[in-house]
């Protein structure tokens, strides 16, 4: 298996993006990431591209992403893992260049959320999500759906309300300063706590925007990757775990064995356990979600994430940043992006070179869930500047 390095990323803003359809993301996604090349690429470079999408009833295939970026003379491999799919892309294109296969792949994740078809509808879209033969028969769309987790997150370790409104108030802190965030201001924990309920125990104020969004990044094998860079960002772990869909046949809804199946994998590609990660983009969908996703990444243990925000640990300044760029909170959650964008965050953070700089990282991780709760992807990434 060969090394494999990040050599390129760029994204576009995340937001309502009524004035761009998919073929004028793509191809803003795609020249900003071969900007970022320190070196220089052409596209006519590229070997292979997969491509991260979750809406897939709006007739963008992989044809588009082909015909909109001129990529017409390579292979390119539409990935759909509901919000899990930019994280399980990057996976892919992973294993294609560890192998052998390609040198430099193209891995590009966007959405159109804030938009449907003429031929479907905003409920269409949640039902992609969802297990239709029953969870979104009773209702169970993305927020409630979560919120039965949660709430009884809350109930077995005593956590307050006010503990998942510090993840809103942190997450949009870090948004203010991040120029592609969608939701760029401040919050208050008594803010978060007085917005209207959405599902308990979800206000708003504790819930993702939708978004429209691309993001993309340049992976190459080690054999090339001085070509287009003096510092790469190495993908030293992937890991892809799975979970029952319906919440019947959960056995514990405290935790999302997904994740810890994903970062299982993933810790032990790279050789490392979570007290080595540096900094962190984790699924934060909704804010409780972040604080479960801290005991499953094994950021702490069990029952202690309340603990784990109250220190202000996770801050930009703490001992383990999460989500320095704001999070799927308030940068944004086009899900076909989400993983993708949280690598691109990575590479600048592990370059150096982020907005909301950490102190000398050395290993970064990305995380996504989704599916319902079934399906997550962590992938670990390392500075070449150790």
């Amino acid at each position: 298996m060969r090394k494999v390095a990040i050599v390129g990323a760029g994204m576009v803003p995340f937001g309502e993006r009524f004035d761009q359809g998919m073929k004028e993301l793509l191809p803003a996604a795609l020249q900003n990431t071969l900007a970022s090349v320190d070196k220089g690429m052409d596209r006519s470079q590229i070997q292979a591209a997969w491509f991260g999408q979750l809406q897939s009833s709006d007739g963008h295939p992989a044809g588009v992403l082909a015909d909109s970026c001129g990529l017409l003379d390579i292979p390119i491999t539409r990935i759909e893992n509901q919000c899990a799919t930019g994280n399980d892309a990057v996976r892919n294109a992973y294993h294609a260049i560890a192998s052998g296969a390609v040198d430099v792949a193209l891995v590009i994740g966007a959405d159109k959320i804030r938009e449907t078809p003429a031929t479907s509808t905003f409920w269409d879209w949640m039902g992609l999500a969802r297990d239709r033969a029953w969870d979104y028969s009773l209702g169970l769309i993305a927020p409630a759906s979560f919120a039965l987790h949660v709430v009884r997150y809350m109930h077995e370790f005593d956590v307050e309300p006010q503990h998942l409104a510090q993840v809103a108030v942190k997450n949009h802190h870090n948004a203010v300063t991040n120029p592609v965030a969608q939701l760029r201001f401040e919050v208050t924990i008594e803010k978060v706590l007085a917005a209207p309920r959405v599902v308990g125990p979800f206000g708003v104020l504790d819930c993702t925007p939708q978004s429209d969004g691309a993001a993309a990044l340049i992976l190459t094998s080690e054999d090339v990757a001085r070509d287009f860079t003096d510092s790469p960002v190495w993908v030293r772990g992937v890991g892809l775990g799975l979970d029952r869909v319906m919440h019947a046949h959960k056995a514990d809804m405290t935790t999302f064995p997904a994740t810890v199946r994903a970062a299982r994998a993933a810790y032990d590609m790279a050789g490392i356990g979570p007290s080595d990660i540096d900094v962190a983009e984790v699924h934060d969908c909704f804010s409780g979600v972040e604080l479960m996703n801290y005991e499953d990444l094994g950021f702490c243990d069990r029952g202690e994430a309340k603990k784990l925000i109250s220190s202000g640990a996770t801050e930009v300044g703490g001992r383990l940043p999460v989500n320095p760029s704001g999070g799927l909170k308030a940068k944004g959650h086009p899900p076909g992006a989400t993983g993708v964008a949280q690598c691109v965050e990575l590479f600048e953070q592990l370059r150096g070179e982020a907005v909301n700089q950490v102190r000398d990282p050395r290993w970064g991780l990305a995380h996504n869930i989704g599916g319902p709760t079934a399906v997550g992807a962590v992938t670990i990434l390392e500075s070449s500047n150790v």
